[in-house]
C-alpha cells in the first residue's frame, strides 16, 4: 500500500477548496455542481471523492477552515497589551472581510445553509460560541486591566460584538451603497463610545 504524503494530501485538500470557494462564490452552493468544482480544481471526480466525499462535506470543510482561522487568530492576540485595540483591528479585519464580495457572498450562503442543514448549523454554532468565548475573555481581560468600562457584562457585550458582524454582512447584502471600508471611523467611535463611556474620541 502506497504510503499518503500529509502535506500533499493537505495540499489537495486546499486546492479542492480553493476551487470550490470560487464556484460557490460565483453560483451558491446548490447552484454549484461536483462537476465544475472539478473542472476549477482541475481534477477528476474520483480524485476529487477521495478527498472528500460529497460537496456536502466541502461546505462542511469550508466552515471548519474558518473556525480553525478565527481560533488561531485570537489566540495570538493572547499576551496583547493593548486589548482594546486588539478588538479594533478585529473589527477592522471583519470590514475588511465584508468588503470582499467573494466573502461577503461566502458568509451569506454558509448563514443560509446553516437554516436548512442541522450538520452546518452545528458547525456554525460551535465556531460562532467559540468566537463569543474568545471575544467574551478579551473583554473581561480589558475591563480588570481598566481598559474598558466595569459595567458591561463580557458574555453579554461578546453577543452584542457577534450581533454587529452579523449585521455588517447582511448590510452588505441588501444595501449596494454601504462600504464597510469607509465606515471604519464610525465604527471605531461606536465601539469606542459602547465599550469605554465616558472616553473623549
Amino acid at each position: 500500500m502506497r504510503k499518503v504524503d500529509p502535506e500533499k494530501f493537505e495540499a489537495k485538500k486546499q486546492q479542492i477548496l480553493t476551487a470550490a470557494i470560487t464556484c460557490f462564490t460565483r453560483k451558491g452552493f446548490h447552484g454549484t455542481s461536483t462537476a465544475e468544482i472539478c473542472a476549477e480544481a482541475g481534477m477528476s471526480p474520483g480524485n476529487l471523492f477521495h478527498y472528500y466525499p460529497t460537496k456536502h462535506a466541502i461546505i462542511a470543510a469550508i466552515v471548519e477552515q474558518d473556525r480553525r482561522e478565527t481560533a488561531a487568530y485570537f489566540a495570538q492576540i493572547d499576551n496583547s497589551q493593548d486589548l482594546f485595540g486588539e478588538i479594533l483591528k478585529f473589527m477592522d479585519i471583519v470590514l475588511e472581510l465584508a468588503a470582499d464580495p467573494a466573502y461577503s457572498s461566502l458568509a451569506l450562503e454558509i448563514a443560509a445553509e446553516a437554516m436548512r442543514d442541522q450538520q452546518i448549523a452545528a458547525l456554525v454554532t460551535a465556531h460562532d460560541a467559540e468566537m463569543r468565548t474568545a471575544l467574551a475573555l478579551i473583554l473581561r481581560d480589558a475591563a480588570a486591566r481598566g481598559e474598558i468600562g466595569p459595567g458591561l457584562d463580557p458574555a453579554d457585550g461578546a453577543q452584542w460584538i457577534s450581533a454587529l458582524i452579523d449585521g455588517v454582512f447582511g448590510r452588505v447584502a441588501v444595501d449596494p451603497g454601504f462600504k464597510p471600508l469607509e465606515q471604519k471611523k464610525t465604527l471605531h467611535l461606536l465601539l469606542t463610545r459602547f465599550l469605554r463611556p465616558g472616553a473623549t474620541t
